[in-house]
């Protein structure tokens, strides 16, 4: 098994864990005996899953309350970590956000924002937290990416590109770990039935879209974790997901560009 056994002096680090896949991986790695720290914005909802999770399956559960898009909230994360006298073992980057719309007419901060927490508070955590998994000879990173990272997508262009970061890098750092104990697995969900939407903009589209295409929070997270047991590199969860991904490398760019923008208008 990839994924460290549980120990109580470890933990596993779950960030964007108020809610979806974040809370649901949670649920997953509590159900298998793993303390957590939760990380979000939303103190409130974390302390209420927290109160479930140690509830229901007698773990310690710590919440810290953070936007990781700022560097001083992860040093102060890091810190809090420390203080607790926790090691993470496991680290589950699932903090992020999308938005909809042709670039140029996104407001500035957001798209900077947005490349802030997808791809460079990924990085940080993983710079901070991996060393001490590989000095200890065990860990796993989870790293929540999308199936938009299989292909660009006009009006979601910041976001298919952090998320294409998140899998390069993901699958390049799982391959130098080899041999070290430590594993690093990407996720690529397709839709997710999630606050996610609402959130980029484009509330609704779940019923201006075929019910096939989408997944729960549940079934991502259970095939995430499944995979991370495993040590896999990376996995697209869903046999129409995997096809999509295939379709998105290999198609052409200009065939491509032009079939995601029409499918991104129709959702919208």
């Amino acid at each position: 098994m990839a994924l460290p056994p549980p120990d109580a002096d470890s933990t596993a680090l779950v960030t964007g864990a108020s809610s979806g896949i974040g809370a649901s991986i949670a649920r997953e790695l509590a159900a298998r005996g793993h303390s957590l720290t939760l990380v979000a914005r939303r103190e409130d909802r974390l302390r209420e899953l927290a109160d479930e999770l140690s509830t229901e399956h007698e773990v310690r559960v710590e919440t810290i309350a953070a936007d990781l898009a700022d560097a001083a909230a992860r040093d102060a994360l890091e810190a809090k970590i420390s203080e607790l006298g926790l090691a993470v073992e496991i680290l589950v980057n699932n903090a992020g956000f999308g938005g909809f719309g042709a670039f140029a007419d996104q407001a500035r901060e957001r798209e900077v924002g947005m490349v802030r927490l997808n791809v460079e508070a990924v990085v940080d955590l993983e710079a901070r937290f991996l060393p001490s998994m590989v000095e200890r000879g065990r860990g796993t990173v989870i790293n929540i990416a999308s199936v938009a990272a299989y292909q660009p997508l006009p009006d979601n262009a910041t976001y298919a590109a952090t998320k294409a970061f998140v899998l390069s890098h993901g699958e390049a750092v799982h391959e130098e770990l080899r041999g070290t104990g430590v594993t690093m697995t990407t996720v690529c969900p397709g839709p997710v039935k999630t606050e996610f939407a609402e959130v980029a903009g484009i509330g609704g589209a779940e019923d201006r879209t075929p019910s096939i295409v989408w997944m729960t929070p549940e079934q991502i997270a259970a095939a995430g974790v499944e995979a991370a047991e495993k040590g896999q590199r990376a996995i697209v969860p869903g046999l129409l997901h995997r096809a999509a991904a295939v379709a998105g490398q290999h198609a052409p760019r200009s065939v491509a560009l032009r079939l995601t923008r029409g499918i991104w208008n129709r959702a919208r």
